[in-house]
């Protein structure tokens, strides 16, 4: 029986090149110029601390770090934004957590997904992936075609692999 695996991975060592370049960007951009900023990623955790001494200034620093995210091939989909904290001395801070693996209960949105395209196929979710299975080769094609479709609705990036006959 035909099945693909369902997969949400990153890059890691992209992220973290694309990090060390917003951090080099903010130090040489004008406008960042006396104003304290920071950007740490916790590979445990799968989280991205944004701090900023002005309000004003996190939105940019956000800008920054999707613009060189997004120039290291790594979708914009893989970040959730926690709402902003108030830190010490006025300055702001926000956790983006990384999305790397298919949860639990993103694979029973993705199941959830399939069974509404009213295709042939079934869905198991199996640690950080969801493999899908089908009668046939064209089911899981068209299958694949709607869940790419579909990456916004669901907020995660997909990958697709591990396709077997």
């Amino acid at each position: 029986m035909p099945s693909f695996d369902i997969s949400s991975d990153i890059d890691w060592q992209e992220l973290d090149n694309a990090i060390n370049q917003a951090t080099k960007e903010l130090g040489s951009r004008f406008d960042f110029k006396s104003v304290k900023t920071e950007v740490k990623l916790d590979k445990k955790l799968k989280t991205i601390t944004l701090w900023c001494a002005l309000e004003a200034k996190l939105d940019a620093l956000k800008d920054v770090l999707i613009n060189k995210a997004i120039k290291r091939g790594i979708s914009t989909l893989a970040f959730d934004y926690d709402p902003l904290e108030q830190a010490f001395g006025g300055s702001v801070r926000q956790v983006v957590k990384i999305q790397a693996g298919v949860s639990k209960e993103k694979g029973k949105e993705i199941i959830g997904a399939l069974k509404e395209t009213q295709l042939k196929v079934q869905g198991q979710i199996q640690d950080e992936k969801v493999r899908v299975t089908g009668k046939s080769r064209d089911d899981l094609q068209a299958a694949m075609a709607q869940l790419r479709t579909m990456q916004d609705k669901l907020k995660i990036p997909l990958q697709f692999g591990n396709f077997r006959e």
